[in-house]
């Protein structure tokens, strides 16, 4: 499956079949609230959030895929990330695309 967050393949021409997407809900926990508060008042990157996030990241990444291979799609283009916050303590990643079948 190639995956690219430009408009179009070189080399490739394609019909769109259309938008998929994936998103992962990830809360934090009561351990790297802690940690990740300690650091927060002496300052630097709070890694264990950061790791948390590559790993939601990963996660939407995966279920867009997955979501574009049900449709049978060869590639997806214009692929994009969101991050928003749903409730106190959580964050949703959301990934999107456009599934597009070679011709």
């Amino acid at each position: 499956m190639i995956i690219t967050t430009t408009e179009n393949i070189p080399g490739q021409n394609y019909e769109i079949i259309g938008l998929v997407n994936g998103n992962n809900i990830q809360s934090k926990n009561i351990v790297r609230d802690f940690t990740q508060g300690l650091r927060n008042i002496t300052g630097g990157e709070l890694k264990a959030y950061t790791e948390m996030m590559i790993e939601s990241r990963d996660i939407a990444k995966e279920r867009m895929i997955e979501h574009a291979n049900q449709l049978g799609a060869d590639a997806i283009v214009m692929v994009r990330f969101n991050t928003s916050s749903i409730v106190e303590n959580s964050s949703e990643v959301h990934c999107y695309g456009t599934a597009v079948k070679f011709i």
